[in-house]
């Protein structure tokens, strides 16, 4: 990929015709972020339309173009697809966000999809981009879906290092691939801050807290959806170095990218892990609660019907002596004791034992 050949070995239309050129869509649309043409690492200029940028580097075969864009309409990626022979396969992965990052190569040209991540303070939450680079012998297109990755933090950097700009493209593809993989720090920072805040909710009591293991549980499906794939794609292109006569330099950044992503990958493999088990934890703890509540009012319904027995045996030791009462207290003339001497204390002394005998069989029952 480091080979530079004559633009005309590899466009497929080495000089469109007139009307082809009149009839591209202008680039001052707001799609087309930023474009620079380079030479020897230091830009020599900065058109403003895509037409302008193809007859500029027609006219200077030496130089690079470092074209930007961000969503991108079909008229302009069709056009930079006629100008630089790009795969129409590559084309369409580019038009459409969602795509799984991946490297893959079309003759001369490279295609690189990058899943970039930021994290938001305010919502707490991770925001993912997603970025598509086409790498040719001498020009580098981005396409951005979404707010990150900041490419024109990466653009000033590599500006203000001329001598590494002049590797071409494929150091600002390296350049690119560092500013993804350094632009997961904050996110690995910010979920390890989540992840603490967390058990300590879990371990408060918190009732809301499984519904932020679930959201940060998926955020982290998805970033290591972003980042594992990196781990592969960086050995393949370390595996490349000798074939397409990588530079020496280029080789030890991109080997540092690798080593970044992958302690990245085991950090996030080691988040999805612990909110498994936070999670794991946080419904041991649920359900041990709901069993004490549980526990608790069984041991209140146990009291409250302890106290039931009570009121219920006074309340059948106080009815047998009114029952008693009442029958003797019913104005019949011809009733059997009434003319008895001793029916009084009969009377009494069957109240009392009424009285006696329930007691004595409430208590043998624990009920008094």
């Amino acid at each position: 990929m480091s080979d530079r050949r004559p633009r005309a070995a590899w466009r497929r239309h080495p000089e469109p015709p007139p009307e082809t050129a009149s009839a591209r869509p202008p680039a001052d649309t707001p799609s087309v972020v930023q474009v620079g043409l380079y030479r020897d690492g230091r830009r020599v200029a900065s058109p403003a339309t895509l037409a302008e940028t193809f007859r500029r580097l027609r006219e200077d075969p030496a130089g690079m173009a470092w074209i930007g864009l961000q969503h991108p309409t079909h008229e302009e990626l069709h056009s930079l697809a006629a100008e630089f022979d790009l795969h129409e396969l590559a084309v369409e992965d580019a038009m459409e966000a969602h795509q799984r990052p991946k490297l893959e190569r079309y003759g001369d040209t490279l295609f690189v999809v990058l899943r970039a991540a930021r994290y938001l303070d305010a919502q707490e939450e991770v925001d993912f981009g997603e970025l598509h680079v086409f790498v040719g012998p001498d020009f580098l297109i981005t396409v951005r879906h979404g707010a990150a990755p900041d490419l024109s933090a990466v653009r000033r950097r590599m500006e203000e290092n001329p001598d590494l700009l002049a590797l071409g493209p494929e150091a600002v593809l390296y350049a690119i691939l560092d500013a993804v993989v350094d632009g997961y720090a904050p996110v690995v920072a910010g979920v390890q801050n989540d992840i603490d805040e967390i058990e300590t909710e879990v371990f408060g009591g918190d009732p809301a807290v499984s519904r932020r293991i679930y959201e940060l549980s998926r955020e982290m499906v998805e970033f290591q959806r972003a980042s594992r794939p990196l781990v592969g794609m960086l050995h393949a292109l370390i595996a490349g170095f000798a074939k397409y006569g990588t530079d020496e330099e280029l080789q030890r950044y991109l080997r540092d990218v690798a080593d970044h992503v992958t302690h990245t990958s085991e950090r996030v493999d080691g988040f999805r892990q612990a909110l498994a088990d936070i999670l794991t934890v946080n419904a041991t703890l649920v359900t041990q609660q709901q069993n004490a509540e549980m526990r608790a009012l069984a041991e209140a319904g146990f009291e409250q019907n302890e106290e039931i027995k009570k009121i219920s045996a006074w309340a059948a030791i106080l009815f047998a002596p009114t029952l008693v009462g009442t029958i003797y207290g019913m104005n019949f003339e011809q009733m059997p004791e009434l003319s008895w001497g001793l029916g009084y204390p009969f009377a009494i002394g069957l109240m009392g034992v009424v009285c006696v005998s329930l007691y004595a069989i409430f208590k043998r029952r624990d009920w008094l």
